[in-house]
């Protein structure tokens, strides 16, 4: 013979146990769950500190490494790259050596003063880099800077001996 719910109760006395203090109570939980915001938030945060970097250039070349510090001073600057091909580019946008002039003038407009950001590769001809900096100067653009990586060789310390000893060969 089985009991139901209702002959249980009645089994033990026709009373319900009741608790106080709020030991027994199942209420609705009145707080707000936050694990799934944090977790959702530190995927965002990984998000874009791996895409933050990849919005900066556009254009990829390898920058020679300086012992000189970054510049503090980022209010959307002119940038002009060359790439180790020689190849000239304004912002993101291909620019031909003849064009490169009425381009910059052309962005700028009444701002020569406006910083200039040359970024070339490291291993682009330095015939292509000065002449670039040449038609930049003579264009009336007087604050052109030139973007390197930091932590290359310093330059007041001693090169280090990159020559391997001479071994003396063993006499009869």
């Amino acid at each position: 013979m089985g009991l139901s719910a209702n002959d249980a109760f009645a089994a033990s006395g026709g009373r319900r146990s009741r608790r106080r203090y709020g030991r027994g109570r199942r209420g609705t939980l009145s707080e707000i769950n936050v694990t799934p915001l944090v977790d959702v938030m530190l995927v965002l945060l990984i998000i874009f500190m791996i895409s933050a970097p990849l919005l900066t250039a556009g254009v990829p070349v390898e920058l020679p490494k300086t012992e000189a510090g970054s510049i503090q001073n980022q209010n959307e600057p002119l940038t002009v790259s060359i790439r180790a091909d020689g190849s000239i580019f304004l912002q993101d946008d291909p620019v031909a050596f003849a064009q490169l002039s009425p381009r910059l003038r052309e962005m700028a407009g009444d701002n020569h003063a406006k910083p200039i950001y040359v970024r070339a590769d490291g291993r682009a001809s330095y015939q292509i880099v000065a002449q670039v900096m040449a038609s930049l100067s003579t264009s009336g653009f007087s604050s052109i800077n030139l973007i390197t990586d930091t932590g290359g060789p310093s330059s007041g310390a001693k090169p280090a001996d990159t020559a391997p000893a001479a071994q003396e060969a063993p006499q009869p």
